[in-house]
């Protein structure tokens, strides 16, 4: 196979594709690294932040995230970090929407956010008014007590409140639960009969070595989610879906509530066949695999020519030809392995 991507003339929309055929339509963009959470998987509780310098300015985001959109890119994530803490995000926000649909400059399907839901009351109505129809909000437990001990920093009140906003903003919202064992693993029946309640989708993650986390150990945290299915077996009917969103969740409908239920499963059930995306750091370094190191600096060739996209582009076209078939993570003979040592919140999660 010609390890080049096939890339399509400037303002096409056609995908580029890697070395392995795979269409790549799907951009996930850390917009900071900064969180006003501190999850115990995620961060350590004594973060030291980026430099403002080191990170793209909105101006550079929405420059090298329209030139996603010319190269063929037809769904954007905004993550974090916690994306909505940024100062003037909206903006950004409001810039991406005018690539929606039939907009002006369009070439966008899809806009959307994951969050900690903790802004939301804030943001929700703007959000929406932007283009964003759906939200992944990351929420792990229902029990308040848990979720202060899981997000360190967390206010669950502020977060319920979020949510309710986010659903009279008219936005879809979907849960994401990170599996944690000895942690959550006994709410998984409490966690989908109320997003049935609610109307929402859950996905439940599992946790991924990724970042110094202090304290925390990844095998103690490890709840396959293999294990999580047959549980959630004991109670509901699961039907598998053929539903794909163009991320690496695997459906199943609840039969009892009507909601669809996810599962990402990068250590139980490797998803790297059909990946499409690739992530661009807050700082911007293009990340073709999440447990991947390999990376391309997209920062250099914008800000070397402010006026002109050609090096930008190229770098672009490099960097998709390297990307590889998969990832390494493996949690087996009880050790991690694959691990990676950025946080997930400077790559996006």
């Amino acid at each position: 196979m010609d390890d080049a991507p096939k890339i399509t003339p400037a303002g096409a929309t056609s995908p580029m594709i890697d070395p392995f055929g795979r269409p790549i339509t799907y951009l996930r963009v850390s917009v900071t690294d900064r969180c006003d959470f501190r999850c115990v998987y995620c961060m350590s509780e004594s973060m030291t932040f980026l430099p403002k310098k080191e990170l793209l300015t909105l101006e550079e985001l929405e420059r090298v995230c329209g030139t996603f959109i010319d190269m063929g890119v037809r769904k954007l994530r905004i993550t974090g970090g916690e994306p909505l803490v940024r100062r003037d995000i909206m903006k950004f926000f409001a810039a991406m929407g005018k690539r929606i649909g039939d907009h002006p400059g369009g070439g966008l399907d899809e806009l959307t956010l994951t969050t900690n839901g903790s802004q939301l009351r804030r943001f929700a109505t703007q959000l929406a008014e932007c283009g964003v129809k759906r939200v992944n909000i990351s929420m792990d437990t229902l029990d308040k007590k848990k979720f202060a001990e899981i997000t360190r920093w967390g206010r669950f009140d502020q977060v319920m409140d979020g949510i309710d906003a986010a659903q009279e903003a008219g936005l879809s919202v979907k849960i994401n639960a990170v599996a944690l064992k000895g942690v959550n693993d006994d709410e998984i029946h409490d966690m989908v009969e109320w997003c049935g309640q609610r109307g929402f989708d859950i996905t439940f993650i599992e946790v991924m070595p990724m970042g110094d986390i202090g304290n925390e150990n990844r095998l103690d945290q490890y709840y396959s989610l293999r294990q999580l299915r047959e549980d959630l077996g004991t109670r509901w009917r699961l039907t598998p879906l053929p539903l794909s969103t163009g991320g690496p969740a695997r459906y199943m409908r609840c039969e009892e509530t009507g909601g669809r239920i996810g599962f990402i499963t990068p250590l139980s059930h490797n998803f790297c066949e059909g990946c499409n995306r690739v992530r661009l750091t807050c700082t911007g370094q293009l990340f073709m695999c999440l447990g991947q190191d390999d990376d391309a600096d997209l920062r250099s060739p914008m800000r070397v020519s402010p006026e002109d996209d050609a090096p930008l582009r190229k770098t672009i076209e490099s960097a998709i030809a390297r990307k590889p078939k998969g990832h390494d993570f493996d949690y087996s003979r009880q050790r991690v392995d694959g691990e990676v040592g950025r946080h997930m919140s400077t790559t996006g999660g």
